[in-house]
């Protein structure tokens, strides 16, 4: 039978999260009528979840689980769900309830409607410090600002996708992934969809300030050359700074002024230009090594175990 929507979790360590995502998704996707599975991708977990995973899925049979070898990260296990979805609509959901699965019913409404990709933008963030708002929300606006892509501000992964955005991002198979700006490069009919996010239901978060800044760095070299031109400028700035010094260094000596003389001034300046060269073979460095990673060729993620993709 067809299965019409597919709900993808990333699992990583979400041992006692698991059985009331499980009997939430499972009451609102009943609600539907229509047919569902769970795809409950285990990341590696060391707590128990994968367990528990197994026993979900030989209670029901909508309950699909894929099982890494070891960790490879939130935005990989997000593929592998979308990879093994069978369903007309995908729908991606963390497993700590912070994104309320009743408002699949929300993006469903809106997909039914002819969008092919329905975002959930949060409107309220319940439960969390102000250091982890005030960070979020200059993360959204940056990356809104020097991408090459418009990406919503205020949404996360949580988000319906249609069966044809599915099949183009499952092409898209670049090693450092930021879903959310895939999902807005590739275009199709969008629109978003407000609700409140929630506090998280039990544990700690999977994103701390470390994994946010990585995920970031992802974003901004995975879709603009903003860094580079940065670095650029600053090359042009002190090339300028230099042509405008040495006239006036020279004036000044001619005419006595001892202020430049002395070792201080030649470090300043060579500290200054050094940081600067360092600060841009820095910025090199990190996209020479998303394209050391892309060639070396190796798959996205390893499975231990999981059903076949087209049963």
């Amino acid at each position: 039978m067809p299965i019409t929507y597919s709900i993808v979790a990333p699992i990583y360590n979400e041992f006692d999260n698991l059985p009331e995502l499980y009997r939430r998704v499972k009451e609102v996707m009943d609600s539907t009528g229509e047919t569902w599975e769970l795809i409950l991708v285990d990341d590696g977990s060391s707590d128990g979840s994968t367990g528990r995973i197994r026993e979900l899925a030989a209670k029901d049979n909508t309950v699909r689980p894929v099982i890494f070898a070891r960790n490879f990260g939130h935005q990989i296990a997000v593929t592998a769900g979308l990879d093994y979805a069978r369903g007309e609509a995908a729908v991606i959901i963390d497993a700590d309830l912070q994104d309320p699965p009743e408002v699949i019913l929300e993006l469903a409404k809106k997909w039914k409607e002819g969008y092919e990709v329905v975002y959930a933008v949060r409107s309220e963030r319940e439960g969390e410090s102000w250091f982890k708002l005030l960070t979020a929300s200059m993360f959204y606006r940056l990356i809104y600002r020097i991408t090459d892509v418009k990406i919503p501000l205020d949404t996360g992964d949580f988000r319906l996708i249609d069966r044809k955005v599915v099949d183009v991002m499952n092409i898209m198979r670049e090693k450092h992934r930021f879903l959310r700006g895939m999902g807005a490069w590739v275009g199709f009919k969008q629109i978003g969809v407000e609700y409140k996010r929630a506090a998280r239901l039990r544990g700690e978060t999977k994103y701390p300030f470390n994994k946010m800044l990585k995920l970031a760095l992802n974003a901004i070299t995975g879709f603009s050359y903003f860094p580079l031109q940065v670095a650029t400028y600053f090359g042009f700035i002190s090339a300028g700074i230099a042509i405008l010094a040495i006239p006036i260094v020279a004036i000044l000596r001619m005419t006595g002024y001892h202020f430049f003389e002395g070792q201080t001034t030649t470090l300043i300046a060579v500290l200054f230009f050094g940081g600067v060269q360092l600060i841009s073979l820095g910025v090199l460095g990190e996209y020479i090594g998303r394209i050391y990673d892309e060639v070396k060729g190796r798959p996205l993620y390893i499975v231990r175990e999981a059903p076949k993709k087209d049963q």
